[in-house]
């Protein structure tokens, strides 16, 4: 199944997951995690503060070690989200 977010001027769509042969798997991480790049700090804030209501938080949105604008949280539903602003762009500007 495939799914696409008209977010921004971009879709960008990420995933992860480790099979079951590849090492231990822990039940409560199966998923993949839907990762969401943002054009500014506001708009991070409104999707993480929108999107994780009733949800828990994993990584609170701060400023990150990394240099970016980052936070992870467990939707109501038990996906998983981060959401990251990247002042340097990810992806160029296309013509």
């Amino acid at each position: 199944m495939h799914i696409a977010l008209p977010i921004g001027k971009h879709n960008v769509l990420m995933a992860n997951d480790i099979p079951e042969f590849m090492g231990k798997v822990n039940e409560n991480e199966h998923r993949s995690k839907i990762s969401i790049n943002t054009e500014s700090k506001d708009e991070a804030d409104k999707l993480f503060n929108g999107l994780s209501v009733g949800g828990t938080i994993e990584m609170p949105i701060t400023d990150s070690p990394w240099g970016s604008y980052f936070g992870m949280f467990r939707d109501k539903y038990g996906i998983e989200w981060m959401v990251e602003f990247n002042p340097t762009p990810l992806i160029p500007s296309l013509p």
